[in-house]
This record gives C-alpha cells, sequence and structure tokens, in this order.
C-alpha cells in the first residue's frame, strides 16, 4: 500500500513537472521576450531624444521672433527717415541716420532676419505678398502685377513673419 501511494504521489509530481514545463516559457524564451521589450523601450527613447532636440533647435530659432517682430516698426521709420532727410540740405544728418540704420540692419541680419525682395512689376502672389489695395493700373503691363510697395516684408530663418504690403493693378 505504501508503494502504491509513493507510486501515486511520484505520479502526480512527474504531471506536475511536465505541467510546469509545458506550461512556463523556457529560459530562452523569456530573455527572447525582455530583449524585444528592452529594445523597443530603447528605440523608442532615442525616438524621444530626437524629437526633442529638434524641437529644441526649432525654438532657438525662432525663440526671438517677438523681439524681431516689434522692431519691424523701428526699421520702417528708419526707412521713412532716409527718405524725408535726403529730401534737405542735411547731409550730416542723412550720414548720421543712414550709420545707424545700416547697424541695426546688421545687427538684425546677423540673428537671422532677411528682408523679402520685391519690386515694382513682380507678378502678385498672394501666397508671398499682402494686397492692401487694388488701383487702376497706369498700363495693361501691370494688370496683376504690384504697382508699389507700401511695406517691405520679412522673413526669419524660413519663416516669414511679415508679408510685403503692395498695391496691385486691375
Amino acid at each position: 500500500m505504501e508503494e502504491e501511494q509513493q507510486r501515486d504521489v511520484e505520479e502526480v509530481l512527474d504531471q506536475t513537472e511536465q505541467t510546469v514545463e509545458e506550461s512556463s516559457p523556457s529560459a530562452e524564451e523569456l530573455l527572447a521576450s525582455e530583449k524585444d521589450k528592452f529594445l523597443r523601450l530603447f528605440a523608442e527613447f532615442e525616438n524621444y531624444k530626437k524629437r526633442i532636440v529638434k524641437e529644441r533647435l526649432e525654438l532657438y530659432k525662432t525663440a526671438n521672433q517677438e523681439v524681431m517682430v516689434s522692431l519691424l516698426p523701428v526699421l520702417d521709420d528708419f526707412d521713412r527717415a532716409q527718405s524725408e532727410i535726403a529730401k534737405t540740405e542735411e547731409k550730416a544728418l542723412l550720414e548720421g541716420v543712414n550709420l545707424i540704420r545700416n547697424k541695426l540692419n546688421d545687427t538684425l541680419k546677423s540673428k537671422g532676419l532677411v528682408e523679402l525682395e520685391v519690386s515694382v512689376g513682380d507678378i502678385f502672389d498672394a501666397d508671398h505678398h499682402e494686397a492692401v489695395t487694388q488701383i487702376p493700373a497706369p498700363n495693361e503691363d501691370l494688370k496683376g502685377k504690384i504697382i508699389d510697395v507700401l511695406e517691405k516684408g520679412y522673413s526669419l530663418g524660413d519663416r516669414v513673419i511679415r508679408f510685403p504690403k503692395v498695391v496691385i493693378g486691375e
């Protein structure tokens, strides 16, 4: 009887071991699973680092945008002052204003500010210009083209911060 009980116990133990071996993954399977999880986590972290670096660079490029936009009216005032002083005989005053204006322009250019080139006779493009008004064209050649530039446009890096304001012919 004891032998029978012992055989029964051994059978139960063997069945339990087989069940445990069948149901639990091997060490290699566990290692492969953990390695896969690690690689996925590492790839996710690398993507996060790249995204943060890209966002930080974009922030540095446009961090001074607000300051640049607030200085644009000062540049406009310098242009108006230069054109008005040029009409007078005050050559020393004109030279002084030009020096200050050029220094301000050079400083802003070194920080990434670029003036958008627009001239009379260019074809109007709503993606690159802001039409303030339309007037009858003085001749047929200027229909749909820029007749006058009221305000210069500027970009900071590759982003336009102020579109040129123009008058177009109809």
